[in-house]
C-alpha cells in the first residue's frame, strides 16, 4: 500500500550549525534538504523542486535576495513558497525580501514553535494552491466535453458545496438561481479586533491572514454542505436549507458553529505567536427570505433577501469573542439543553429587544 511521503524542505545557509538546527526543528515531519551556498540551492530546485524553502540572506557568493529573485523569475520555481531566516532584522530588509516574492521573514535566533507554525501554515496554503490547480486543470478538460455545462458548473461551485452543486448539476434538484421562498437558517460571523488589526500592519499581513481565516472556515462550510452567501472583508454569510431542503438545519448549523470555534481556537495560537489579538463572533437566525440571482448582467451573485438575514447579522455583531449567539426561532429548534438565554437585545434595525440564545 502506497504511502504519501512528507512535504520537502530546503533549507539554505552557508552556516553548518545553522543547518543543522533547522534539519533538527523539521525532522521527521518534514524531508530536508540542504545547501551551504545559493548557487548550490539553484541546483538543487532545478534537480527536485521542494515543497518550500528556507533561505538565509547574507551568504558568500549569490546572497539570499537574489536566490528569491532567480527561483521567482523561473516558471518552474516560482510557485515554491521561501520563508527568509536570517539574522537581518531592519524592516527596509524584510520589505525588501516580501518584494522579491518570499512569502514570510523571520529573524535569528528562531524561534521554534513560530518556525513550525509558519513552516505548516504556508506549506498548507500551497496544497490549496495546488488543489485550486487541479481543479482547474479537470475544468479544462470539461470544457471539451461541453463548455455550457461547464459554466453552469463554474456558477454554481461559487456559492455551493460541491455534493450540493453535483446534485444541481445531476438534474436532482431545481435551478436554485430561479427567485424562490425558502425559510433558511442564516449563520454569519465576524472577528473582533479586525479594525485595530489592519490599522496596526501592512496590507500583505492582512490577506494572509484573511486568506488563513477563510481557508479554515471554507472547508467547515463546505464540509457541512453551507451555501456560502458572501464574504465581506473578515465577515462571511452561510446559510442552510438552500437550494437543497435538509431535516435539520439549525442542528446542522449548530454542529457547523462549534467545528469553527474549535478551529478558531487553532488559528488564534498561531496568530497570538505572531502577536496579533483576534477573536470571532457568529450569530444565527431561522426564517423565510427570498433567494435567487441578484446582480446585472455580466456579474450576478446568489443571495438570501429578508429580515432572517439582518438578524444573523446584527446578532454576529452583539456576540463576544467565542460566543455564538441564537435567535428565538432557532432555538425553539436546538436542543434546549446547550443554549442559555440573554438579556433581550436592542438591536439597530428592530423596534422592540430581540430575544436571544447563546450556545452552551
Amino acid at each position: 500500500m502506497s504511502q504519501t511521503l512528507p512535504p520537502t524542505i530546503l533549507a539554505v545557509d552557508d552556516t553548518p550549525d545553522n543547518l543543522h538546527l533547522l534539519a533538527e526543528l523539521l525532522q521527521p515531519e518534514f524531508r530536508i534538504k540542504v545547501a551551504n551556498s545559493g548557487e548550490r540551492a539553484l541546483q538543487i530546485v532545478a534537480a527536485s523542486p521542494p515543497d518550500l524553502i528556507l533561505l538565509d540572506i547574507m551568504m558568500p557568493g549569490m546572497s539570499g535576495y537574489e536566490v528569491c529573485a532567480a527561483l521567482k523569475a523561473n516558471p518552474a520555481s516560482c510557485d515554491i513558497p521561501i520563508i527568509f531566516v536570517t539574522a537581518m532584522s531592519e524592516i527596509e530588509s524584510e520589505a525588501a525580501g516580501l518584494e522579491l516574492g518570499a512569502v514570510d521573514y523571520l529573524t535569528k535566533p528562531i524561534s521554534p514553535s513560530i518556525l513550525l507554525a509558519r513552516v505548516r501554515n504556508h506549506l498548507r496554503m500551497r496544497q490549496q494552491a495546488l488543489q485550486l490547480q487541479e481543479w482547474n486543470r479537470t475544468l479544462e478538460q470539461r470544457v471539451s466535453d461541453g463548455i455550457t455545462e461547464i459554466e453552469r458548473l463554474g456558477r454554481l461551485r461559487r456559492f455551493f458545496s460541491p455534493a450540493v452543486a453535483d446534485l444541481l448539476l445531476a438534474g436532482k434538484a431545481d435551478d436554485p438561481l430561479r427567485n424562490h421562498r425558502r425559510e433558511i437558517v442564516v449563520v454569519f460571523l465576524d472577528l473582533r479586533g479586525y479594525t485595530a488589526f489592519t490599522e496596526a500592519y501592512g496590507a500583505d499581513e492582512v490577506m494572509r491572514v484573511l486568506a488563513e481565516f477563510h481557508a479554515a472556515m471554507g472547508e467547515l462550510i463546505m464540509a457541512h454542505g453551507g451555501t456560502l452567501e458572501r464574504f465581506a472583508g473578515d465577515g462571511l454569510m452561510i446559510f442552510f436549507n438552500d437550494p437543497i431542503e435538509i431535516p435539520d438545519p439549525v442542528g446542522t448549523a449548530l454542529s457547523m458553529t462549534q467545528a469553527m470555534h474549535q478551529r478558531f481556537a487553532a488559528l488564534q495560537e498561531l496568530w497570538q505567536a505572531r502577536g496579533y489579538t483576534l477573536a470571532m463572533g457568529i450569530g444565527m437566525a431561522q426564517g423565510m427570505a427570498t433567494i435567487g440571482a441578484i446582480g446585472f448582467e455580466g456579474r450576478r451573485d446568489y443571495g438570501a433577501i429578508g429580515s432572517v438575514t439582518n438578524l444573523s447579522a446584527r446578532l454576529c455583531g452583539e456576540a463576544k469573542g467565542g460566543q455564538t449567539l441564537v435567535s428565538a426561532e432557532a432555538a425553539r429548534n436546538a436542543p434546549a439543553a446547550c443554549l442559555r438565554a440573554v438579556t433581550p437585545l436592542p438591536l439597530k434595525g428592530f423596534k422592540e429587544p430581540v430575544t436571544a440564545y447563546e450556545v452552551i
